[in-house]
């Protein structure tokens, strides 16, 4: 596995680094097709978010750097791009003088069945609730314990995804990916000033759909509302759209946005 620290081929980390210790970072997972980092503009602006909200103090423009000479090298798959606060003491105050540490692994691009965008997949409904913290809410941070349980709850390969809500049960997001409905030609999705990760695929969506001339609302979703919707569709930036065809005894057709997005981000991916 192709792995670099701090822009050189290392596969060794410090076991005082405070993201093993706390999570105490931030990563993004990048589609790479030809030596490209794919949605990379979008990447790092979700990251310079999250660099300035967890206040770690890192050069973007040498994170850019390396991320484009290590997708050269990598040539096709997915690379996965960490930055953590570095080494410190015990105890959770951070070190004046911590150095943060800068991370990318490439692995192959995920063989994910044709059949899960041309026909859809099912979703489980997951137990497991995200818990809501607006000081985190929308960044994609280090500590994935909630995704980590809410996958955890099945291995039937029936369902390609899980749904999870918030303490609520508002809808949020899939497990690793985020979700839309489609009601009346309009397109909806979670607020995620609470919880939730604000995905980059989400965000091409909702700029794509505008462009398309159809309304996109963000706001809270109720639980009941998926009796009442025409089409259910997830994305993410390593596959694009998946239509949802099912869940716990619902079930929607593949609908035509659905496949006008679909048409409209595959080039991002495959180009």
């Amino acid at each position: 596995m192709l792995s670099w620290v701090d822009g050189r081929s290392a596969q060794v980390l410090s076991v005082r680094d405070r993201g093993l210790a706390y999570g105490d970072g931030l990563f993004e997972t990048i589609r790479v097709s030809a030596g490209r980092p794919r949605l990379l503009a979008r990447h790092m602006a979700r990251l310079e978010e999250g660099v300035q909200r967890l206040a770690l103090p890192v050069s973007l423009e040498r994170v850019e750097d390396e991320l484009l000479r290590f997708s050269t090298a990598l040539g096709d798959g997915v690379a996965k791009l960490m930055l953590t606060r570095g080494e410190g003491a015990r105890g959770y105050a951070p070190q004046a003088d911590a150095q943060v540490r800068r991370l990318l692994l490439g692995s192959p691009a995920p063989a994910y069945p044709a059949k899960h965008g041309e026909e859809g997949v099912q979703l489980f409904p997951c137990a497991t609730r995200l818990a809501e913290q607006p000081l985190l809410a929308g960044l994609k941070h280090l500590n994935r314990l909630e995704q980590v349980l809410a996958r955890a709850e099945w291995d039937d390969p029936t369902f390609a995804e899980g749904l999870m809500r918030d303490v609520s049960g508002r809808i949020v997001e899939g497990v690793f990916s985020n979700l839309f409905l489609v009601r009346n030609g309009e397109l909806v999705t979670a607020e995620l000033s609470r919880c939730g990760v604000a995905g980059v695929m989400r965000a091409e969506v909702i700029e794509r759909a505008s462009e398309l001339g159809l309304p996109v609302i963000v706001r809270d979703i109720d639980f009941a509302e998926l009796a009442q919707v025409d089409e259910v569709f997830l994305c993410n930036s390593l596959y694009g759209i998946w239509p949802v065809r099912g869940f716990a005894g619902r079930a929607w057709p593949v609908g035509p946005l659905t496949r006008k997005l679909q048409g409209q981000l595959r080039e991002l991916l495959d180009s």
